[in-house]
């Protein structure tokens, strides 16, 4: 179990930003649009609901990246990714541990890995 590095990481969040930022925009046009929460609520649920169902979000897959449970290499539990995902929402993951993994992933119990 090989961990991603920090580029390939940012580069999928980038990615995921983008597209939600995309839908976001086509969704909501004038108010709701820019500056408000629509791309992060977006956001949330995109990637709450394919790193649960597929072990990754959009921009993870793409990168052909994978989130895994930390001890056990398995399949991280959707509460796990829900609370890892809402304190990437949080801009959390700007905070390492020893290991390189950001406080999302640690308190996840998670680690985002080549797959």
């Amino acid at each position: 179990m090989k961990q991603a590095g920090l580029g390939r990481r940012f580069v999928a969040l980038t990615l995921d930003w983008a597209m939600c930022s995309i839908v976001s925009g086509f969704v909501w046009v004038g108010s709701l649009g820019q500056g408000s929460f629509a791309p992060l609520s977006i956001f949330f649920i995109e990637v709450s609901v394919l790193t649960s169902l597929m072990q990754a979000s959009a921009g993870q897959r793409i990168l052909k990246l994978k989130v895994v449970d930390f001890q056990t290499g398995g399949v991280v539990k959707p509460l796990r990714i829900l609370l890892r995902t809402f304190l990437i929402c949080l801009v959390i993951p700007a905070i390492f541990t020893k290991d390189g993994r950001g406080l999302h992933d640690h308190f996840a119990h998670s680690v985002v890995v080549k797959g």
